[in-house]
């Protein structure tokens, strides 16, 4: 495998703006799936525990603040998810977000809360099955949510290159992007930075790790 050399780290978490912001999980991830047949749900399980086992980090059964942290919720339309109960309180302008989605036919989205400190506490994925992700594998549409998930990358970091490769028929995630994951959860890194100096830590860590 070939590392990720400083400049190109910088770039998986150097937003749109031009702004470097980098922040990890700072709290046992507990996920929920909405929206799928329970036999989809290990699946889908299965997918972020082998994310989160990459990067050294923890799941749990329940966060003590918030029940869960990490919601992923599958729908046909995006207008479904202001019918979900008590959703609204949990994503303030739910519904002008939908509507925005809808306008732009998206067919993914996700948000992220922060703690005090800048790690992150809770993210919520969206997920429309339009044509395009209704044929996509469970298991690695998972992986790629799992991975986008498990830190707060650019905006515009996987816009051109997917965080996953193949190898003959298997779907796996790049091994140079797990190396980034697995570095940045090193506990002598901050959980969130916003000086790109970062980026030079990050990728002194990758080359250790791989």
């Amino acid at each position: 495998m070939e590392a990720l050399g400083p400049e190109a780290v910088q770039a998986l978490f150097t937003r749109g703006d031009g702004q470097y912001l980098f922040a990890r999980w700072g709290r046992p991830i507990v996920p929920v799936v909405f929206g799928v047949e329970a036999e989809t749900l290990p699946i889908i399980k299965g997918a972020f525990e082998a994310v989160v086992t990459l990067a050294g980090h923890r799941m749990a059964e329940t966060d003590p603040e918030l029940g869960a942290n990490l919601m992923v919720f599958f729908v046909r339309d995006w207008a479904e998810l202001p019918e979900v109960p008590d959703l609204d309180r949990l994503v303030p302008e739910l519904r002008p977000l939908c509507d925005r989605l809808t306008v732009a036919d998206a067919n993914q989205y996700r948000i992220f809360r922060f703690d005090p400190d800048g790690a992150i506490r809770a993210a919520f994925v969206f997920l429309r099955m339009d044509a395009h992700l209704s044929v996509v594998p469970a298991e690695v549409l998972a992986l790629a949510q799992a991975v986008q998930t498990m830190l707060l990358w650019s905006d515009r970091a996987f816009t051109d290159t997917s965080p996953l490769g193949r190898v003959g028929d298997q779907v796996i995630l790049r091994p140079e992007i797990g190396a980034v994951i697995r570095a940045a959860y090193d506990p002598v890194l901050p959980v969130m930075a916003r000086d790109a100096s970062h980026a030079l830590r990050l990728a002194a860590r990758i080359g250790r790790v791989a």
